[in-house]
């Protein structure tokens, strides 16, 4: 039985858990710059929008599923506006040699822990923290959205996981951190001055331990390395990913490309949306792109709420998505 089901049945139609009373009421009318709220009755939605003024619009706990792949910091300078925290007074250490501007106190995720965590890494790299205060206030939206039996995957570089698994660890409890997955590609340049950098990182984080859904027999399987070792009829059914995956990119000529520069291939999002949701389950991603994670969802019978500011991204995914009948668009417009 996958974990988490003893605490719900699983169902083809039903919409998670954990919602409040906004997901049953009226949807209101689309217009640019007014967003309807979901009610996880109607279609799929692609909202071309900042995600931050897009998810307060949203109801509590009505994801089983949110993937980010967040723009990667690179170390080139910031452009998106930073949201700046005050300490609360009574939190300061005088040892701590931090300024009131470079901490934040968050109730219920942690707090004054939280706080002196994150000093101590702007202290230490200041880009990072420019860009974890660009991430923070979106990743605090999308855990208020997940369901109690939901999953969040933070997709990122070898620059930031690092950095990051120590504050999600703060901020959302160590406990609900259940495994790094590793995306191995072995593709493009190679560096010779260093060892090639040829993977990302996929943390894994569930809203309640006790809770979770996690479907390991519906995840496809892949073939033994050695399958002379093990019984004709496990080397024919093939064995169970680990959280190491070899996948190769979106090939620039493949049935896949959309020709969106960050596209990642379906087959990676296919086992996160396989493991962690069942047919119905709804599937947020809030910097969508070329909308991998929606063509996912619609294949495997879910449904889907995508994200992004950038009309391109709305473009491709319009292309993408143009046989899909069960799909509306809308946009907000930017503030004056």
């Amino acid at each position: 039985m996958p974990r988490g089901a003893r605490l719900r049945e699983p169902t083809a139609s039903a919409a998670p858990s954990g919602s409040t009373s906004s997901a049953t009421e009226a949807r209101d009318p689309v217009t640019p710059g007014r967003l309807g709220r979901v009610t996880f009755t109607g279609p799929n939605r692609i909202i071309q929008a900042d995600n931050l003024d897009v998810l307060p619009t949203l109801p509590d706990g009505a994801f089983t599923l949110v993937y980010l792949d967040p723009p990667f910091n690179t170390g080139r300078a910031q452009t998106r506006h930073v949201t700046r925290h005050v300490r609360i007074a009574e939190e300061a250490d005088a040892a701590d040699d931090v300024q009131p501007e470079t901490s934040v106190a968050i109730t219920g995720f942690g707090g004054q822990r939280y706080a002196r965590i994150r000093g101590d890494l702007r202290r230490y790299d200041d880009r990072f923290d420019d860009y974890w205060g660009f991430l923070e206030p979106r990743l605090v939206e999308a855990w208020r959205l997940l369901a109690d039996d939901g999953t969040l995957y933070l997709h990122l570089d070898y620059r930031e996981a690092h950095y990051a698994k120590v504050l999600l660890d703060a901020l959302f409890g160590r406990e609900c951190f259940l495994n790094e997955l590793i995306w191995a590609y072995d593709y493009g340049a190679k560096s010779k001055r260093k060892w090639p950098t040829k993977h990302d990182t996929i943390l894994v984080y569930v809203k309640n331990p006790d809770a979770y859904w996690f479907d390991s027999t519906a995840v496809d399987r892949e073939p033994y390395m050695a399958p002379g070792l093990v019984t004709p009829e496990k080397a024919a059914a093939g064995k169970l990913p680990t959280d190491v995956w070899w996948h190769t990119i979106v090939s620039p000529t493949g049935r896949e490309k959309t020709g969106y520069p960050t596209q990642k291939p379906e087959g990676v999002l296919r086992r996160i949306v396989q493991a962690s949701t069942r047919e119905g389950d709804w599937v947020l991603d809030f910097f969508a792109g070329s909308g991998t994670t929606g063509a996912v969802a619609e294949a495997l019978g879910r449904r889907f709420v995508l994200v992004d500011e950038n009309p391109e991204a709305i473009q491709v995914m319009r292309a993408r998505f143009e046989e899909v009948a069960d799909v509306s668009y809308e946009i907000e417009r930017a503030r004056s």
